[in-house]
């Protein structure tokens, strides 16, 4: 079964190469099984991510099989594996997702898309990479969200299972692009929390899309 799963981390880790949302090695990827994590090795090139620059450790960061330092930011996944009902995480790069999250405090409710990802995006506050402070800021943005954008750095999501965790990546890019074009031609204009609850009872009674089949 982990073989399997390595792959899938590595496939995840092509395709959002492909999209544009990684570029070289900045990004991760990891999916959880039991009590252990695929996460994608450290300095490895997304774009040609193969298996065996996989590798896998427990709940408590210990080798489990791979044989390659895990990525910078392995402490960041197993926090959000503890903390919250996760299957997979994605950490990107994406060009418009990172570029907003240099200049926001929080990216607002501006279509309902984004009560797939648990409303109003927070930014969580700038520390260095890596660090157990990124970790924890990273975090406490990520409370009661599925998504978060990282001050001057990249974006966060994750789901009950990997896929879910891409989709909520690309699903973010989107949004974050959407409030780019927006702003320039005037100040996005907000749905306010009125709107939002009629929103989420809309979509209560509606079969549910990727984006929000597993909650948060």
């Amino acid at each position: 079964m982990l073989e399997a799963e390595r792959e899938r981390v590595a496939a995840a880790g092509r395709r959002l190469a492909a999209e544009g949302l990684v570029l070289g090695s900045a990004g991760n990827v990891s999916a959880r099984v039991g009590e252990q994590v695929a996460i994608s090795a450290t300095g490895t090139e997304l774009g040609d991510l193969a298996s065996d620059r996989v590798i896998v450790v427990d709940l408590d960061g210990r080798p489990v099989a791979g044989g390659l330092p895990p990525s910078s930011e392995l402490g960041l996944h197993l926090g959000i594996y503890k903390r919250y009902r996760a299957g997979g995480v994605v950490h990107a790069h994406g060009p418009y997702g990172t570029a907003l999250a240099c200049v926001l405090d929080e990216l607002p409710v501006i279509h309902y898309e984004m009560l797939a990802l648990g409303g109003p995006v927070r930014v969580a506050r700038h520390a260095t990479f890596g660090t157990d402070e990124l970790a924890a800021a990273t975090l406490n943005a990520l409370q009661d969200r599925s998504a978060a954008l990282m001050a001057n750095h990249g974006t966060i999501a994750y789901g009950l299972d990997l896929d879910a965790a891409v989709e909520r990546t690309v699903l973010l890019e989107w949004l974050c692009a959407l409030y780019w074009r927006a702003a320039a031609i005037a100040v996005p204009r907000e749905l306010d929390e009125a709107e939002q609850r009629a929103l989420a009872r809309a979509f209560a009674s509606r079969p549910p899309t990727l984006g929000r089949r597993d909650g948060l």
